[in-house]
């Protein structure tokens, strides 16, 4: 599709499915070779990156991982609140391990800088961060990101697990609003 409608909004192709494949084929080609042997946790922001999660993680060649979700909400309806709502949290414990935090979109790195403070009380070996998407004009904190898959512009997206008032997550492309 070239466009869709969501709600009140239409939005165009932005990032075919096969480029987010490909990014995503890197990703996983630089952990593996980064983090074989050091037994990671990777820890799954949802709702919206359950998809990339999904995919990387089929993606990651060495058995000694695992993947575990929290779930955060720091969005209504097409902007950031500015506060981040903890509603499921990690059970795992993380002492002297490895947490990779796969993220779907970084744009003003409260939610990353949230679940970095939540984590570092938890004594973990090291915390990197993979996002798929990073929204840099958008960036409000400094965050540390290990693994970045595209920078984009400030614009609202959908699609590939990012949605807009819970629809939209199904599409396999990523769709920008257009203005």
């Amino acid at each position: 599709m070239k466009q869709v409608r969501i709600h009140d909004k239409e939005f165009k192709l932005f990032i075919s499915h096969e480029k987010i494949q490909s990014v995503i084929d890197d990703m996983a080609e630089k952990m593996n070779q980064e983090l074989a042997g050091k037994d990671p946790l990777f820890l799954c922001i949802l709702n919206g990156s359950f998809v990339f999660a999904a995919d990387l993680f089929k993606r990651i060649k060495f058995v000694e991982a695992e993947i575990s979700f929290v779930k955060l909400a720091s969005y209504a309806g097409d902007h950031t609140t500015g506060t981040v709502k903890q509603l499921i949290g990690l059970n795992e414990n993380i002492e002297g391990r490895t947490v990779v935090v796969l993220e779907d979109i970084v744009d003003t790195g409260i939610t990353i800088e949230n679940i970095h403070q939540q984590l570092d009380g938890m004594n973990p070996k090291e915390v990197q961060v993979a996002t798929l998407l990073l929204k840099p004009d958008a960036l409000q904190r400094e965050v540390n990101l290990k693994y970045v898959g595209i920078e984009i512009p400030n614009d609202f997206i959908v699609g590939y697990g990012l949605d807009y008032d819970g629809l939209g997550r199904n599409l396999i492309d990523i769709y920008t609003v257009i203005k």
